[in-house]
């Protein structure tokens, strides 16, 4: 009989992606946690112009993007960049 793998407890952390655009009206958080999803990390900006969104993720890689009114923002405080489809 084969073995049941038993399924490990990943404890998921909070992260929070910041991003400054005082220009902007909308800004999502999109990425391969979310599927790339537009309506699922919708952003809220603060008086200094300062989008934010708090994710609990697993520990990993991840690719992600802000989508800015329509514009894709790389994050100007992760140097570490891939292409992707959404280059």
């Amino acid at each position: 009989m084969p073995r049941e793998k038993k399924k490990e407890n990943v404890k998921q952390r909070r992260v929070t992606m910041t991003l400054e655009a005082p220009e902007a009206d909308q800004v999502s958080l999109m990425g391969d946690f979310n599927e790339w999803n537009v309506n699922t990390h919708p952003m809220k900006k603060n008086k200094r112009g300062v989008w934010k969104k708090a994710v609990m993720l697993p520990p990993g890689r991840y690719e992600y993007k802000f989508l800015a009114d329509g514009q894709w923002r790389n994050d100007p405080k992760n140097c570490d960049y891939c292409l992707n489809c959404f280059q």
